[in-house]
């Protein structure tokens, strides 16, 4: 039974730090979400502790189990894919670790529904400004220009393109044809974004502050960071026609 038009998916990766909290965050909200937690088989327990609250929060919380660590792309596609089999409207990409904040759920809900946007992203660079908090300055800069960097590539005009808090809408989603869809890390982010403005989606900013996680560990790795940077170009001269 479904009780939400919005399911809010939540790929895992060794969270039992931050994983109830995030969930009765979310569940606290005065709009009412659905959340679907894509756990890559973590060791740390993160399943069990959702597999309890899931007691606690039937028909709102859900688990999907996979058999190990698949890439971030590979777990919002599957976390997609089961939200368009059980009919959310609105599905919206967000990390465990509070780096988004569950409060501007709602903003980027609103944003969305209210036609907004097809795709309407939490963006830490709207308008030239930069609105991070917690990150190194080499991180951040490294960041900031590589969104700078998209954008020149892919003549884009999202200011955000790397960015991981993303509410899609169903007609979207509906639409792409996922098994196109070929980076697995934070490239992936860029990919989605790219395919949805040549597919004639509007996708929308709305200016959100990011927080690095307090606990746990960064999944970030130089080879996600390659492949983000040389997979643009791929983008950019991809043959199209049947997308």
């Amino acid at each position: 039974m479904i009780m939400s038009d919005t399911l809010v998916i939540t790929p895992t990766y060794n969270e039992k730090e931050n994983i109830e909290n995030i969930i009765r965050k979310v569940f606290s909200l005065e709009k009412e979400f659905d959340m679907l937690i894509v756990e890559d088989n973590s060791p740390d327990g993160t399943a069990d502790i959702v597999k309890r609250l899931m007691q606690e929060f039937p028909n709102r919380l859900f688990i999907k189990e996979r058999k190990g660590k698949l890439g971030l792309g590979t777990a919002y596609l599957d976390g997609m894919r089961w939200g368009n089999e059980h009919g959310y409207d609105y599905m919206i990409e967000m990390d465990a670790d509070f780096s988004h904040n569950p409060d501007d759920l709602i903003r980027l809900y609103d944003a969305c529904s209210t036609g907004k946007g097809d795709v309407v992203v939490g963006s830490r660079y709207v308008d030239g400004k930069i609105s991070v908090v917690n990150w190194p300055m080499g991180r951040l800069m490294m960041s900031y220009y590589a969104s700078k960097y998209v954008r020149i590539v892919t003549g884009m005009k999202v200011c955000d393109a790397t960015a991981g808090f993303v509410c899609w809408s169903r007609k979207v989603l509906e639409k792409m044809k996922f098994d196109k869809i070929k980076f697995v890390g934070y490239a992936f982010q860029i990919e989605m974004k790219y395919t949805a403005t040549r597919l004639g989606f509007k996708v929308y900013e709305v200016p959100i502050i990011f927080t690095d996680r307090v606990l746990g560990t960064s999944k970030m790795s130089m080879k996600i960071f390659k492949e983000a940077f040389f997979g643009v170009f791929n983008l950019r001269f991809r043959n199209w026609r049947n997308y």
